[in-house]
Formats: structure tokens, sequence, C-alpha cells
């Protein structure tokens, strides 16, 4: 049986590391037997990713929802006054997705699929928050951020593409 996460674990972004390499040690039968269960402890993850980077900020994490999770809320919540911090917005979504595919995948091949795909997104999450943690700026080059939209700079293509 999986130790849900929280449970006599530390809730931080080290814990959520820890955990999914856990998770991506399992088998995949009992992967496929527990996928629901997985895929609520990883979304529960990307929150404490989130909530980490709010606490860091001296501010207080809400129990609101955004479109039916509180991971979305949390991330828009995040971004208030950090433009920089949308560039994980899309890795949000891309988790919320993933556990909604889970949910309703029909066999177990597409379920095993889908929670592998979610511990990776999950991992991209905590590894851009604790770096954003480190390094102000990380994000910086969102094409979501306004410092790049202010600054003038855009993306073009090169001539004869």
């Amino acid at each position: 049986m999986v130790q849900l996460f929280g449970s006599g674990q530390g809730l931080d972004i080290e814990g959520v590391l820890a955990r999914l390499d856990e998770i991506d040690a399992l088998p995949e039968n009992q992967v496929a037997l527990e996928a629901e269960k997985l895929a609520a402890e990883q979304l529960k993850m990307g929150e404490v990713v989130l909530e980490t980077w709010l606490v860091a900020r001296n501010n207080v994490p809400a129990d609101k929802l955004k479109e039916g999770f509180r991971l979305l809320a949390l991330h828009a919540q995040g971004a208030k006054g950090v433009p920089s911090f949308n560039a994980c917005r899309e890795t949000c979504r891309e988790i919320v997705f993933q556990h909604n595919v889970i949910a309703e995948a029909e066999n177990q091949k597409h379920r095993i699929k889908a929670l592998r795909m979610m511990a990776m997104v999950v991992r991209h999450l905590a590894l851009f928050v604790s770096g954003k943690l480190e390094v102000a700026g990380l994000g910086d080059f969102c094409c979501a951020s306004k410092p790049l939209h202010q600054s003038g700079n855009t993306l073009t293509s090169s001539p004869g593409l």
C-alpha cells in the first residue's frame, strides 16, 4: 500500500522531490492499482510547492479554488506582484490535466502513462519554484512575463524561416 505524501513526512519541496523518486520507483502494477490515490497525492504535492513559495514571500496560502482546483488558485495568488511566476502557470494546468486524465482513463496503460507524466510535471514545478526561491529573476524569459514585454524585446523569427 502506498504511504500518502504528508503522513509522517516533511511537507516541503525537498520532501516532494524525495516522494516523487519513490513514486517513480513503484512497479507499474502498483501504480495502476493506486493511480487515483497517487494522482491526488501528487496534486497535493503541487499545492505544497506553491504553499512554500507563498510562505517564503510572507503570504498566507488561501484555501480558495480556481476552476475547481486549489493548485490553480494558489498559482494565481503566488503570481500577484511577480509576473515572472507566470512561467509555471501552464505547468500547474498540466498537473490538473494529468490528474483528470487519470480519473477518466478507461485502461491501466493510459493511467500509468498519465501518472508517470504527472510525476514529471510535479517535479518540474518543484524544481522551478525551488530555483525561483534562490534566483529572483528565474522565469523572466517566459512569454507571459511583463518584464519581457516592457523591455521592448520581442521574439521574432529569423529571415528565411
